[in-house]
């Protein structure tokens, strides 16, 4: 099953043909994504600082890979260590995207976009949609964010940051290895050597040791953790051991469905699943799967569900975990920025 949303060509991933109009375009996505970097680095297009410290987690390719989860977990670990973080976004898939928008956990995902929403309902922190991260920026600093964390935005250059952190899925990494629309790439894979931080998506949480053997030097494995259901409709969330052995339907409108199905069968969980396009913008009709079974979503899907959900519909919240060495080497590099 599918929706409306965003879609990943088969071909960036399993080898198969590239067609003719694919390999004829990329070429030239390369040459203005080349033009526009030489851009700002010969400062012909100026970069525009904020007076607080800038943290961008992003891709160098398309499509999701773990970036809101650990935008969650920073800015968590952020408030932790004193500090006052807000959050800039795009706001992938609003409605009215020309449209600058504060974000709460109660905003219409229409107009807020999923993902700012998501971040908004998790963290608490101030969250700030603007196709501008510049302007976003400079107005969480205004509401009295001491330090700005951008959810995506790597290739968004006229802002300029002081903290970069390129999130890269364990499995696909980089594809096929060529530019959009030949491949996933949105810059030359060398564009992340110049970041500060690889984070590894490894996906299901496990004992590390797999995790450890995957990851190269320099990169950091982040373990994505289920281990409950919440009722959309409220009340006391359930242990996902509640489910094991029985069928469920799995719901999963993200850049990677099947990862979250594979993290429900890991807990012995029977998945019927129901992949949407990524930011699909769900209606009633969609959960009608013609079975009263429960459903099991993700979190980023539960907050387009919440206002037609029934008693048979569960967001699975999802953790990130990452090695205790990181999070002392990044604060460690925050703090040395100083709050300015």
């Amino acid at each position: 099953m599918a929706g409306k949303g965003t879609h990943t060509p088969s071909y960036w991933y399993d080898g198969s043909a590239i067609p003719f109009l694919a390999r004829l375009a990329s070429p030239l996505y390369g040459a203005a994504v080349a033009l526009r970097r030489m851009a700002y680095r010969r400062r012909w297009l100026k970069r525009h600082s904020l007076p607080v410290p800038v943290v961008v987690v992003g891709n160098v390719t398309a499509g999701g890979t773990g970036k809101t989860p650990l935008t969650i977990a920073l800015v968590n670990r952020l408030r932790e260590a004193g500090w006052k973080p807000g959050v800039a976004s795009r706001g992938y898939g609003r409605d009215d995207a020309g449209t600058p928008r504060w974000v709460l956990a109660s905003t219409d995902t229409a107009v807020g976009g999923d993902e700012p929403v998501l971040i908004a309902w998790k963290t608490g922190v101030p969250v700030r949609v603007d196709a501008d991260r510049v302007a976003a920026g400079k107005a969480l600093v205004d509401a009295g964010c001491d330090i700005i964390v951008c959810d995506d935005g790597l290739q968004h250059y006229r802002l300029a940051r002081d903290i970069e952190i390129e999130v890269v899925d364990a499995q696909r990494r980089y594809g096929n290895g060529r530019l959009i629309p030949a491949g996933p790439l949105r810059e030359p894979a060398s564009r992340a050597r110049d970041c500060d931080f690889r984070v590894v998506n490894m996906g299901q949480a496990s004992d590390g040791t797999e995790a450890q053997t995957a990851c190269g030097f320099g990169e950091w494995p982040m373990q994505l953790r289920i281990d409950s259901a919440q009722p959309l409709q409220g009340g006391r969330a359930r242990r996902l051991s509640h489910f094991q052995g029985q069928r469920v339907h799995a719901v999963a409108g993200i850049a990677n469905p099947q990862r979250f199905f594979d993290m429900l069968r890991a807990h012995r969980i029977g998945v019927v699943p129901h992949a949407f396009a990524d930011h699909h913008a769900y209606q009633p009709a969609d959960l009608r799967f013609g079975s009263e079974l429960p459903v099991l979503m993700t979190e980023k899907d539960a907050v387009k569900c919440k206002a037609f959900a029934t008693e048979w519909h569960f967001a699975v919240p999802l953790s990130a975990e990452l090695p205790a060495a990181f999070w002392i080497s990044l604060l460690d590099r925050v703090e040395k920025l100083g709050k300015r």
